[in-house]
């Protein structure tokens, strides 16, 4: 048996719990590493004790006994931004921790440290931030030594959600649009977050207490915008805000993108809490817990960009297009397969000589355009689907090119046209990483 102290992180699989697990290691503790779909994680983390912690599915005290057993602290670092496919935010933020805390307390456990966020109040007006509200109510009522850290925005090297979409913005090409402009960010680096993470669980470390953590340097968005197109390298460009009323159309699309499991920043309640509070206030959590932290411009300093940090700013906004572009090629080609192009289909088959297997192959084949080109937009499956539709292209070139092979020196080059379409399946396949 070590004698080493284990701590349960929640959420050890996401841009901050991951982090979180890996500092809290450095440090000498054990880490059991709860997550959702632990699977993938423990590939990337082998040294950590992976454990399925779905909330929906840990409502209940006994629940939680098998993943609270032999732990000194337990690190809750889930969140939902917004209920859609898969995802509540009153499980997350609720049920589940309201469970969880009365776990605690049954098995002897003293510490909860719970990451919550700033401006996680009921008067945002958003299902986030009043069940991230009554959560910190579930944790300060409760009997434990509890300690709610409420970072601004953290930035990192690495990035996700609303720092992946900033950076997009950033690296947009001939300027950089913004709705609003003028909220205020004070950035808090992900180290720092972790420093005082490692700092709250040694034994004379403040408890029951709630600090706002934003970092020493406001920046608003426009000025968060510019710094970051600077720190990619790329030329200044001027910064355009957009109207409400033209994002709006954007929030909309973001909203049933979620619903369908496509998680995007670009939601509704993204924007209202922005507006509302991003900021946070002066608590002095950086003094109390004796971390040193630093300012925006100097962590970006400090963090030189590499070309696959350009790469993947650049990408942002061109994945989506991609995915969209080559789910409706394949759906509208079978839909015309099947309308006004039958006639054009049948007659190149009985030119390839298939005579009266034609009709069923034009049938066939344009019924696998539909099905791959909808099985695309599934998010689970999109990586696979793309791989599926570039084999199938291969099938058809080789076909293709049997039968008919002077198409290839065709004018209006249709087996050189799919060419670069099954470069683009490649590209969604190869872009299709999750946390």
């Amino acid at each position: 048996m070590s004698d080493r102290r284990q701590v349960l992180v929640l959420g050890a699989n996401g841009f901050i719990g991951s982090h979180l697990a890996a500092a809290l290691s450095r440090e000498g503790w054990r880490v059991r590493a709860g997550a959702r779909r632990p699977a993938e994680a423990a590939r990337r983390a082998p040294t950590f004790d992976w454990v399925c912690a779905d909330f929906a599915s840990l409502t209940s005290v006994e629940a939680w006994a098998p993943l609270l057993d032999g732990v000194d602290a337990v690190i809750n670092c889930v969140g939902v931004l917004q209920d859609g496919a898969g995802d509540s935010t009153r499980l997350a933020h609720v049920e589940g921790p309201r469970a969880l805390v009365r776990a605690c307390e049954r098995a002897g456990i003293r510490h909860l440290i719970h990451i919550s966020a700033v401006g996680a109040d009921e008067a945002a007006g958003t299902a986030y931030a009043r069940t991230k509200a009554e959560t910190e109510r579930l944790v300060e009522a409760s009997a434990l030594n509890w300690l709610i850290l409420r970072p601004s925005l953290v930035v990192d090297r690495t990035a996700f959600g609303g720092t992946g979409l900033i950076r997009a913005l950033a690296a947009f090409p001939l300027f950089s649009p913004v709705v609003g402009g003028d909220q205020t960010f004070r950035p808090i680096a992900l180290g720092d977050l972790g420093a005082a993470v490692v700092a709250a669980l040694k034994p004379d470390a403040p408890s029951r207490e709630t600090f706002d953590m934003p970092g020493p340097e406001a920046v608003t968005m426009v000025e968060t915008v510019r710094l970051y197109r600077g720190w990619l390298g790329l030329p200044s460009a001027p910064v355009v805000r957009v109207p409400r009323a033209l994002a709006a159309p954007a929030l909309a699309i973001g909203d049933g993108l979620g619903r369908m499991g496509w998680s995007s920043p670009i939601r509704t309640t993204a924007m209202r809490q922005m507006d509302h509070d991003v900021s946070g206030r002066d608590s002095g959590w950086a003094e109390r817990l004796g971390v040193p932290v630093r300012g925006f411009s100097r962590f970006l300093a400090e963090t030189p960009a590499s070309v696959q940090d350009v790469w993947h700013a650049r990408l942002w906004f061109v994945r989506p297009i991609s995915i969209m572009t080559l789910g409706l090629f394949w759906l509208i080609t079978g839909l015309i397969s099947f309308g006004p192009g039958w006639s054009g289909a049948l007659a190149i088959l009985h030119e390839g000589g298939f005579g009266r297997w034609a009709g069923p192959i034009a049938w066939w084949g344009a019924l696998l355009d539909v099905v791959l080109g909808l099985a695309l937009f599934v998010r689970p499956w999109t990586a696979r689907v793309a791989i599926l539709m570039c084999l199938s292209t291969i099938g058809y070139l080789i076909a293709g090119t049997l039968s008919l092979p002077h198409y290839w020196i065709d004018p209006l080059g249709p087996w050189l046209k799919v060419l670069p379409m099954m470069a683009l399946c490649l590209f969604v396949a190869a872009t299709d990483a999750r946390r």
